[in-house]
């Protein structure tokens, strides 16, 4: 059976740790395929591994590391940068891109040269000398499959890679009302402002009913920093009801698993655009939010914006009394191991693999 196992290379070299480690905790144990990661040191890191094929690279090795084995199939998890490194590697191999800006993928060439002078000049002048940025859309023309991660965003032009599937572990009881805001608090990507105003009202109307204890508690699960910081220690300073919790540093892994597991529900305030190399990319259309895997991973309700296109159940719209739809879902269950068990989204993280290698 070993002689017959296909080869894969999974490579990150640039961003998304979180992705990477969902693939390895999938793939433990697998019987029908060997894989090889390929890790940037800034990934490595941030990666717990077991007994895996880990090695350490970068743009100038990951070329010659792949001629070391015969791969069946490439992964590649990450491809905001180093175009002209991965568009060779497709143009030699059966590569897959995992995508996560659909519109910056077939951005033009005048598009990616206007956007350059936008913001991050220096940055993105490096990207255009040295790594071709030009070659962003026909890299990943290149590739022989292009990869979704929201089952939402499945077409015949990206393929759906299932990578979350919901933990097993037993929540302990609390009084509070816990809520977790999952993400880098930042107004760009999420809508602070209206939380922040959602926050005072609900303890303007615990001071109005007289409550004696704190019965709430929200909780800021990524960095703050700047005019977000400010905002947040002001609202601190102002409560008497509501209890918050907030990060300055960047949130460990450990505090993370704590907050998620504690969470009796997620609040996603997510904006309903963002912007990729200044160009406009539209949550739940082109741009899959984190925190859609959060509310797999950890099993939570999620309330989303009235406006966020989802067809999950999980997924919650906002309703204006929103302390009493928190509190409602605190109190009713959803099976997320119905359809996110890890048996099931392993076996099916499989037979996708296997078809991309027979392709």
């Amino acid at each position: 059976m070993v002689e017959n196992l296909k080869k894969i290379a999974y490579i990150e070299i640039d961003t998304h740790a979180e992705i990477a480690q969902n693939f390895l905790e999938l793939m433990q144990g697998s019987e029908n395929l060997a894989v090889d990661y390929y890790f940037s040191e800034k990934i490595k890191k941030q990666i717990q591994t077991g007994k895996e094929n880990v090695f350490l690279s970068d743009s100038s090795m990951i070329i010659e590391q792949l001629k070391v084995k015969k791969y069946d199939l490439i992964i590649v998890g990450t491809v905001h940068r180093y175009f002209n490194t991965f568009q060779s590697i497709a143009e030699k191999y059966n590569t897959a891109f995992i995508v996560h800006n659909i519109n910056f993928t077939t951005l033009s060439k005048f598009n990616l040269f206007r956007n350059i002078f936008k913001e991050d000049v220096i940055y993105r002048l490096k990207l255009w000398w040295k790594e071709g940025l030009f070659n962003a859309s026909a890299t990943y023309k290149k590739a022989k499959t292009l990869l979704v991660l929201d089952e939402a965003f499945y077409s015949e032009k990206y393929r759906f890679l299932p990578l979350f599937c919901t933990k097993e572990f037993e929540k302990q009881p609390h009084q509070r009302l816990v809520v977790v805001i999952p993400g880098g608090v930042s107004q760009k990507r999420r809508d602070y402002k209206r939380v922040f105003l959602k926050i005072k009202e609900i303890e303007k109307s615990f001071k109005e009913g007289n409550v004696s204890e704190k019965l709430i508690e929200f909780v800021f699960l990524g960095k703050a920093k700047g005019s977000e910081l400010k905002e947040i220690t002001d609202l601190e300073r102002s409560l008497e009801y509501v209890t918050i919790q907030y990060f300055q540093e960047r949130v460990s892994a450990e505090d993370f698993e704590k907050w998620m597991q504690k969470a009796d529900v997620l609040w996603c305030p997510i904006q309903p655009e963002t912007e990729f190399f200044s160009h406009k990319e539209i949550y739940g259309t082109t741009k899959m939010t984190g925190n859609l895997g959060d509310a797999i991973k950890f099993g939570k309700w999620a309330v989303f914006p009235r406006n966020y296109p989802s067809k999950s159940d999980f997924i919650i719209p906002e309703e204006e009394n929103i302390i009493e739809q928190f509190k409602m879902l605190k109190n009713t269950s959803y099976d997320f191991q119905k359809k996110y068990n890890r048996k099931s989204v392993q076996e099916n993280l499989e037979n996708t693999l296997m078809s991309l290698i027979s392709i």
